[in-house]
């Protein structure tokens, strides 16, 4: 199992992530919504500005102050794969 940092001393499990997501568009802010209102949502931001927004394959939603292109970079930069375990 790979963690991934996500700001602030916050980690994930690479290899449950589905995909990463800007917070911008509509259809994203409806789904994070919907997560907090059902208790899926997790805040990881300390209170900054969500720049990303993390789909688990739990059906739970991350929020990180990180952008996705930096988010991205450190999931690549630890190989990404799991065939090394």
């Amino acid at each position: 199992m790979k963690l991934i940092n996500i700001g602030y001393g916050n980690m994930i499990s690479s290899a449950r992530i589905v995909t990463i997501v800007s917070p911008e568009s509509a259809p994203i802010k409806r789904l994070v919504q919907e997560a907090k209102d059902d208790g899926r949502a997790i805040d990881a931001t300390f209170g900054r500005k969500t720049r990303a927004v993390i789909v688990m394959d739990s059906g739970h939603i991350v929020l990180s102050s990180l952008v996705t292109d930096t988010l991205a970079a450190r999931i690549n930069e630890n190989g990404g794969s799991d065939e090394d375990e």
